[in-house]
Order: structure tokens, then C-alpha cells, then sequence
């Protein structure tokens, strides 16, 4: 490793990826990516391959490493503008459309699939009236599917692609970003060692959320409190959603509950796949993968509750995650309760879960009782949540479907951006999901690639 470079990137998931390759196909620049978990072909999850409790690894590798998150999600690019962050908050609208298009081109370029899904207009317009009888907002989507496995792929031929034309280092924290009279200067490592450059670009991902903060704080960077988004993953009978995955694959609702009037969605649906635990720097959350080579017979998706919290708590990733302590705490990692035990006020047990024709797909779950864990306002927001959905897909408030605790999605505080998604900072750039202005694949890809331009046109290269 050298002791300068021109463009040091922190963090190697997709909006990391998409700046390295941007920049190296539009300049010569020498470029340097970091990133705190393993490459790609080292990283593997005991749980996952086993089947078994959370081993607490640390970094997990379904979070750190090549690839970020992205290497082992459920592989759903959403190409759509609706849904997926807040990046034309910083871009116009056809620059928005342009890059999108460009980040769905390099995803099939290096191994993509050809279906989209929700292209059917008189289908998505039948379901769109249908949820709004429900008082449900269908926000429609055209999402392009790969999976969790071909997601793997296509991260590891842009690995290949990459490694012979930027330095790629893995298993390397950052500490600090150094700054030196409002101007980047590099990065240290947490070995001490300090690597100087001219660029700095940013994109920890959710795992780096709290980090990047921290950071931001002692830089004294404007920021924002995003929402934290709480909730449960729940699993059902694949049967009763089949309708409407096969025409949408992912059913993005919003609800505004009666009693709190909140803002409740449901978040990666993943169509006959399979619920699994991820571990958070100490704490064990769920979330749900689909493949494309296996099925499972249940559906599984979350609820969450989003919650923007006010002067004077500015601490909304500690709450996320003092929750998530709270189950990890009663049952020594993720509960699963069936809603009839939720719904009569008592735990669910071995025996009763196996009375439900729902079978948990996440083994190592511990049958127990959500209400210890989620606070009332969350628990009240998502069983009327249920009831509503089910309202226009029965079957989604059955006795018999699981709910497993908790899904807790981290977004760093908004920092002060300029339309490059420069930070007052001269030279050091905020990119992607940690960096709280995206929420998945395609939109923290392009910002990388909104970025990586700039980059290259203060340097000279390809515009």
C-alpha cells in the first residue's frame, strides 16, 4: 500500500463499488478502496450455512466486506424514483433517470438478469385501487430481481473487473477522516497508520451509519437526524401473496395508523425465501434473503415503523439499537412469537409454534414474547398494520403467522450535501446508504457514479 493516493474510497458495498468503477473507466486516477470485512470470497456465515443461532462474528460478513450488504441481500434493484432514498432531493430528475439507467446497464453487464417485474400498468393499477379501499398507499415499482446467489455473482465479477485496475484492501477499519484547514487530507487507520490523498469518498454502508456520524460531529458538519425504522419481519403461508409478488415481486405499502397516526411500511418482501439474523457490532437483528436457485413455501417481509424523533434527543441509532439489545437480551439473539400468542398476551413456546402450519425458516429463532421488547406505540402500529393489509390480502392477519424481533434499519444522520454530494469539507464526499441519502442497491450505486464523475471532471478525465 502506498502513502498517497488521488482517491481513497471507505467502504466496498455498491456505492463504494460503482465510484471505484466510474473513476477507473473515466480517468487514470490511482485509487485506493477500503473496507473493514472480508473480500468476497472469504466471506461466509456459520448461521447461514448451518442453519443455527448468530455466532456473532465480528464483522459479520452478511454486512462487511466486498459487496457490503449488497453480496448477500435479496438482489432487488428498484428502478423507480418513488422508492428506494432521497437522492433526488440533491440531483434534477432526468440526471436522476440517466444514472439509473446507466447503474441497471452495469448490473446486466456483468451478470444481471433480463425480468422486471410491476411493468404490467393495468395489473399494478387493479392492485393500486384495491390497497387504497384498504386505505393502503401501493407505491409502484419496476424492480429488477437477481437474488441473493446471482447477486453474490455479479459482486464477484466486478471484483475481478476491478482488482487489476484499483488497489482493493479488505479487513482494514477506518478511524478517522483527516481534515486540514477545511480540506481532506486522507484517512487513519486503526493501526495508526495514516494513507494521504486528494479525494476522500465515504460509503460505510448501514453497519457504518454510527461511525459516519460520530465522525460528521467532530468535524463539526451540519447534520440531521434521519427516521429510525423499527419493527418486526413477518412470514407467511407463500400461497396467499403469490398474486401479487408474481406481478409486483416486492409490495411497497404505507399505512398511517389510527391511534398514533404513523407512518408504518413494509420493506424487502422477499417471495419464498427465508428469514436470517445479521450481527450489528454487538447486536443481533433479522432480516430475510430470497434465491434464485431454492424456494421455501413462506413469504417473508417487514413492518416497520418510522419514527422521526425531535429536539432535544439526537440519538436515534443508540434507540434502534438498545431495542434490539432488549430481544437479543431475552432470548440470546432473534425472537419468533406466533400473532395469536401476541394477540392473547402470552409468549409463544416450542409447542406452539410447531401448532402453526407456518414453518419458521430461521431455526435458530427462540419462541417468545415481542412485548417485552418493542415498545407499545410500535407493537399498537404494527398489528394495525395487519389489520389493514389484510384487508386487501387476507390471510396476512392469520393467527397462525409468524413474527420475529426485531428489524431495525440504521441511517446516519443527513449531512449538509452540495448537488455533488460534497460535504462542506472540500474534497471528501458522502455516498450511499451509511451515508443516510440512500436505501438500497440502485440508488446508493449511482450516487457513487454522481461522484466518481465530478471527481474525474475536476481531474480531467472523461466527462
Amino acid at each position: 500500500m502506498r502513502e498517497n493516493y488521488d482517491v481513497i474510497v471507505v467502504g466496498a458495498g455498491p456505492a463504494g463499488i460503482f465510484t471505484a468503477l466510474e473513476l477507473s473507466e473515466r480517468s487514470d486516477l490511482q485509487i485506493l478502496m477500503l473496507d473493514r470485512g472480508k473480500n468476497i470470497g472469504r466471506r461466509s456465515c456459520p448461521a447461514r450455512e448451518n442453519n443455527s443461532i448468530c455466532q456473532k462474528c465480528s464483522p459479520c460478513s452478511l454486512l462487511c466486506g466486498w459487496g457490503g450488504a449488497g453480496a448477500f441481500s435479496d438482489g432487488k434493484l428498484t428502478l423507480s424514483q418513488e422508492v428506494g432514498g432521497q437522492l433526488t432531493s440533491y440531483i434534477d430528475g432526468q440526471l436522476f433517470r440517466e444514472v439509473v439507467q446507466y447503474v441497471d446497464s452495469t448490473y446486466l453487464r456483468f451478470g444481471g438478469t433480463d425480468k422486471i417485474y410491476g411493468t404490467d400498468s393495468e395489473k399494478v393499477e387493479e392492485l393500486r385501487r384495491k390497497a387504497e379501499i384498504a386505505e393502503l398507499v401501493l407505491v409502484p415499482a419496476k424492480i429488477r430481481h437477481l437474488g441473493t446467489d446471482r447477486c453474490w455473482d455479479i459482486l464477484k465479477n466486478m471484483y475481478d473487473y476491478l482488482s487489476d485496475k484499483v488497489e482493493i484492501k479488505t479487513s482494514l477499519p477506518v478511524e478517522k477522516i483527516l481534515v486540514e484547514n477545511g480540506k481532506v487530507e486522507g484517512v487513519k487507520l486503526r493501526g495508526g497508520e495514516e494513507v494521504k490523498s486528494k479525494f476522500v469518498v465515504v460509503a460505510p454502508g448501514r453497519i457504518g451509519a454510527d461511525w459516519l456520524r460520530q465522525e460528521c460531529l467532530r468535524l463539526k458538519l451540519p447534520v440531521e437526524n434521519n427516521p429510525v425504522d423499527l419493527g418486526v419481519r413477518v412470514e407467511v403461508p407463500a400461497a396467499i401473496m403469490d398474486e401479487f409478488t408474481d406481478a409486483l415481486y416486492e409490495l411497497k405499502l404505507i399505512y398511517y395508523t389510527p391511534t398514533f397516526d404513523d407512518q408504518v411500511r413494509t420493506f424487502c418482501m422477499c417471495p419464498r425465501g427465508e428469514v436470517v439474523t445479521e450481527y450489528n457490532d454487538g447486536i443481533i437483528t433479522v432480516n430475510g434473503h430470497s434465491y434464485g436457485n431454492r424456494e421455501s413455501s413462506n413469504t417473508n417481509f417487514a413492518i416497520l415503523v418510522s419514527t422521526n424523533f425531535t429536539e432535544p434527543f439526537r440519538e436515534p441509532i443508540t434507540y434502534g439499537r438498545y431495542v434490539a439489545r432488549l430481544a437479543n437480551m431475552l432470548s440470546g439473539g432473534v425472537i419468533v412469537q406466533r400473532l395469536k400468542d401476541l394477540q392473547l398476551g402470552r409468549r409463544s413456546t416450542p409447542e406452539r409454534i410447531s401448532k402453526s402450519p407456518v414453518k419458521p425458516t430461521l431455526q435458530g429463532a427462540s419462541p417468545g414474547d415481542l412485548s417485552f421488547v418493542l415498545p407499545f406505540r410500535f407493537l399498537q402500529d404494527v398489528q394495525e398494520m395487519l389489520l389493514a393489509v389484510d384487508k386487501f390480502i387476507p390471510g396476512i392477519n392469520s393467527p397462525h403467522n409468524l413474527l420475529y424481533g426485531v428489524e431495525v434499519k440504521f441511517y446516519s444522520s443527513r449531512v449538509k450535501l452540495n448537488s455533488y454530494l460534497e460535504s462542506d469539507v472540500e474534497n471528501l464526499f458522502l455516498v450511499g446508504d451509511g451515508a443516510g441519502i440512500t436505501r438500497g442497491l440502485v440508488q446508493a450505486s449511482a450516487s457513487g457514479v454522481v461522484v466518481a464523475r465530478e471527481i474525474a471532471r475536476r481531474e480531467g478525465g472523461k466527462v
